[in-house]
């Protein structure tokens, strides 16, 4: 069996192979080189001063001034048509409905206490489960994507009796330490043990890297492997799952949810799908795993529910798992947020309101065709994934070898032009483009995008 710390160490240096590009690496001092002027890096060297320095993180590339719509805009006076966001930008930035509700609650109720609840955090709780498919029938808040995994997994303990997971191998489930333990990069569990105990891996569905002789097209046997750990570890509280990985943009076929689905009911552990990053309409529908037709135990969202304003998060979970009176499950601070669910609700008829989820799925078809088509043209482009307005650009090299020299240099190119991603797992260019983009804004993006494939495949 797979089991915490079995994993043998990555071929590469260990932030080569991560949640997002790097920050500390040749390429990206050339383009600041190129591209920063004094003040901007006077701001920098200030960030870097005053700031803890991380891996992924700080230092920084650039200083922005603002974001409005698709823009970020910097400095320098530069706009950037955001593809990354964080994946708070659904709506894009500063969006009317969102800026006037989250100014309506600041003046009426800035903040709500503990001990008190308010209209916007119970109708933001009415509105989720309302929506959710199933029995998720029960929600709780947090400020962050991370905190609410943390409630998932004590919630798992407290519903089941047991305290085991079983998560996959290079899955990003947040930073905090519980959420590394389940987490599957090396650059936030590497040197920082001992993790939580118990946390079980397997192997992620993903044909490139299948154990089980998929050959390139999934035939769900990773599904049938998570089975084999629950027969075997009876202690199991719950398999915790990005839906649809986000790093790179593997999208499971439906057959394997169905066995996972079953496996836990067969073994009584609970299913928790993380979709923190794509939820709410990323993908089309408003919660991603709406498109394999199964509900889980348990779902996390997190990011665009705050609007790209605000920083929340949410737990929906079967209204049977409602067994925690007397634990803690989150107890924040701003746990109730008023500005933050009222930046929510609007998020959420905003989505709805203007047909963005159909939006999405015509957004990701369309830059899909233009990847498709450069693929003749530039062998460097090799599989195109997607689920809605959720795009992997995977860049290989003839020998078939991981392109990740390739991807920064077109990523570097495409900012230098106006554009700006992130990279994940080291070389698939990850696009996540605002639902709110227009034709003309998607068209100019995707030809920033193909210049610099062109460019960078050519030499």
């Amino acid at each position: 069996m797979t089991r915490s710390g079995d994993r043998p160490p990555a071929p590469l240096p260990f932030d080569a192979q991560a949640e997002g590009d790097i920050n500390s690496s040749p390429r990206r001092r050339a383009w600041q080189e190129a591209n920063i002027g004094a003040a901007t890096r006077r701001l920098l060297d200030d960030d870097a001063r005053y700031f803890l320095q991380q891996s992924l993180s700080t230092p920084c590339l650039d200083a922005l001034v603002g974001a409005e719509g698709v823009y970020l805009i910097d400095a320098e006076g530069r706009r950037f048509i955001d593809f990354h966001g964080n994946n708070v930008h659904q709506l894009g930035y500063g969006h009317p409905r969102v800026i006037a509700a989250v100014q309506e609650a600041l003046t009426s109720l800035p903040f709500s206490p503990r001990r008190f609840t308010n209209r916007y955090a119970v109708d933001l709780a009415a509105r989720l489960v309302e929506l959710a498919p199933g029995n998720l029938g029960k929600a709780l808040f947090a400020p962050g994507g991370s905190e609410a995994i943390g409630m998932a997994l004590k919630l798992a303990r407290i519903a089941t009796g047991r305290h085991k997971t079983v998560s996959m191998w290079d899955s990003f489930h947040g930073a905090s330490l519980d959420a590394i333990s389940i987490g599957g990069e090396a650059v936030f569990r590497r040197g920082i043990g001992p993790l939580l105990p118990g946390t079980e891996h397997a192997p992620p569905c993903d044909p490139r890297a299948c154990l089980y002789g998929c050959g390139g097209t999934c035939n769900a046997r990773c599904a049938d492997y998570v089975d084999y750990i629950l027969a075997k570890e009876e202690d199991v509280a719950a398999v915790v799952v990005e839906t649809v990985r986000c790093t790179d943009v593997q999208v499971p076929p439906a057959e394997y949810y169905r066995r996972l689905r079953a496996a836990c009911d067969r073994h009584g552990a609970l299913l928790i799908l993380d979709e923190i990053p794509i939820g709410l309409g990323r993908t089309g529908h408003l919660f991603a795993f709406e498109r394999y037709d199964v509900v889980p135990d348990m779902v996390v969202l997190g990011k665009g529910l705050g609007g790209g304003v605000w920083p929340m998060a949410a737990l929906l979970v079967d209204a049977r798992l409602d067994v925690a009176a007397h634990h803690s499950l989150g107890h924040f601070t701003h746990e109730k947020s008023s500005v933050g669910c009222a930046a929510a609700l609007a998020t959420i008829d905003t989505l709805l309101g203007e047909g963005l989820l159909a939006r999405a799925e015509v957004i990701g078809a369309r830059l899909q065709d233009r990847l498709q088509a450069l693929q003749m043209r530039v062998p460097l482009v090799g599989e195109v994934r997607r689920a809605g307005a959720l795009l992997g650009v995977e860049l290989t090299r003839p020998d078939g070898s991981a392109a990740r020299d390739e991807a920064e240099a077109v990523m570097y190119a495409c900012l230098s032009a106006g554009l700006s991603f992130k990279i994940g797992q080291g070389n698939v260019l990850n696009l996540s483009p605002p639902l709110v983009i227009s034709d003309a804004e998607l068209d100019a993006a995707a030809s920033i995008l193909e210049a610099a494939l062109l460019s960078v495949a050519a030499g």
